[in-house]
């Protein structure tokens, strides 16, 4: 199947104890992922992920640690295509730029309901429970992540805690 594949940032927030952000969404059914959205013209991948991030949970107070070049590539299933084309939007799958970000803050910051929410929800888990609880048709970009990302956060030499 040849179309486009819409550019996307995606990105996974990790704390101190070493978990990364998990967040339900609002239009599927116990459906839970990491923030991610379009990359708009002229950004980079890292300043889509950051604008991302805040439109989606508020969070500005986060480091970036890496991003990624190449991106993890997903096909929508046939539903979604028919769905999106009636909405008229031609892309068939996107391609999913990861981003590492490094969150040092209170979870309070943390504001899902934000002028166009999202997700209803999140919580803190680990990369592999990432990889299980995404819906099938991602399942192969959440483990590029895994494997980008999983060293990166494990052996992530944090800076001082603030008094």
């Amino acid at each position: 199947m040849s179309g486009i594949y819409r550019r996307n940032a995606g990105i996974v927030v990790f704390n101190r104890q070493r978990r990364v952000q998990l967040c339900k969404r609002n239009d599927v059914a116990d459906s839970w992922q990491f923030p991610q959205g379009g990359i708009e013209e002229g950004e980079t991948v890292a300043q889509a992920a950051l604008r991302e991030l805040k439109e989606e949970t508020s969070l500005t107070n986060v480091m970036l640690v890496k991003s990624l070049e190449t991106p993890a590539r997903y096909t929508f299933p046939p539903q979604i295509i028919e769905s999106m084309q009636r909405r008229g939007f031609n892309n068939i799958g996107q391609d999913i730029y990861w981003s590492l970000v490094f969150f040092d803050g209170d979870d309070a910051e943390i504001n899902l309901k934000t002028a166009e929410p999202e997700f209803s929800e999140y919580r803190w888990g680990t990369l592999d429970e990432a990889c299980r609880l995404i819906i099938p048709f991602k399942k192969t970009a959440y483990k590029a992540a895994r494997t980008a990302f999983a060293n990166l956060i494990q052996n992530y030499d944090f800076p001082p805690e603030s008094v």
